[in-house]
């Protein structure tokens, strides 16, 4: 028997993004996911043209997250370079993610990628 969530059940992640829009109104807009899946979880994440994480960046210093906690890596199409980080606010779980372009040829730090 599966229990089916209230829409009650989403307050920690829906309560977070209300939060963040009074706290941050000058951000940039990121694409906004809350889910049943993850009760507990307001995910982020911010896209970018070509070679540029300026958007993830003023993200995460909101946030507070500290840079070594920041993942980098490269999707296997080898042209879309992700950063990560977990934290938490308003109670909520919060996943940052930035996606941008990788430029044809760039030499990828620390991924072995060129």
């Amino acid at each position: 028997m599966s229990t089916i969530l209230t829409l009650d059940a989403l307050s920690a992640p829906l309560r977070a993004l209300r939060l963040l829009a009074v706290d941050f109104p000058d951000l940039p807009a990121p694409v906004v996911d809350v889910t049943a899946i993850y009760p507990d979880r307001l995910s982020l994440s911010v896209h970018a043209p070509q070679g540029g994480f300026a958007a993830f960046e003023a993200w995460r210093m909101a946030l507070g997250i500290d840079p070594d906690a920041v993942d980098f890596h490269v999707q296997c199409d080898r042209r879309t370079g992700v950063l990560s980080a977990q934290t938490q606010y308003g109670g909520a779980d919060i996943e940052l993610t930035g996606y941008t372009q990788v430029p044809a040829g760039a030499s990828l730090p620390g991924t072995g990628v060129a």
